[in-house]
């Protein structure tokens, strides 16, 4: 019987313990504002892509209370395409972008992060013209990304987040079949939202 009762002890101390740490899950929904660069290197005059405001669902995993990844999502995007302001067609992307970011700790109120991490752009569904002539965009785009931000504390699971990105984007233009150059749209991406965690 003592030996039973000293096996319920420990284990209740293990379940406490178990209990008293924090899940390594961090869900949050954001929404993002795309501010894109639109540095045109083409021989199609001002070509640019929209700003567009989007929403956003990222999934972090902590796998230190300072290390953590994160995958950032969205559903695939409708963006229009402008040369001179001319609206010139739609094209969509889907633009998962994943991060290793470091998470301050020792601050009281708000926890500041910085990361930094790859970013891979599917671009489909293109309806593009220049007149005469079908306009294409390569097809994918896989490029760097740069992140800071901070969690604000509401209660043990709920917070408040501020985000900011710089995504590396870019995409060849064609012109019929002749590469005609390169454009990047490069956004950066400002987001807030609230995160959750498990």
């Amino acid at each position: 019987m003592k030996k039973i009762l000293i096996a319920a002890a420990v284990g209740m101390l293990v379940a406490g313990s178990v209990a008293a740490q924090e899940s390594p899950w961090l869900v949050r929904v954001r929404a993002v504002h795309l501010n894109m660069a639109n540095t045109n290197n083409t021989t199609v005059a001002g070509l640019t892509v929209n700003d567009k405001t989007i929403p956003e669902l990222d999934i972090s995993y902590f796998f230190t209370k300072n290390i953590a990844a994160e995958l950032i999502l969205t559903v695939p995007q409708k963006q229009h395409v402008y040369s001179n302001g001319a609206d010139l067609g739609t094209f969509k992307h889907l633009p998962p972008t994943l991060t290793v970011q470091y998470h301050f700790t020792d601050f009281t109120g708000y926890k500041p992060y910085v990361g930094a991490g790859l970013n891979y752009t599917q671009i489909t569904a293109e309806k593009i013209s220049a007149g005469s002539n079908n306009v294409t965009l390569s097809d994918k785009s896989i490029g760097g990304a740069l992140q800071a931000g901070v969690d604000i504390p509401l209660t043990k699971q709920v917070s408040l987040n501020i985000d900011v990105k710089k995504v590396y984007i870019k995409s060849h233009v064609y012109v019929g079949v002749t590469d005609v150059g390169t454009l990047k749209l490069d956004p950066i991406v400002f987001g807030v939202g609230v995160g959750y965690r498990f």
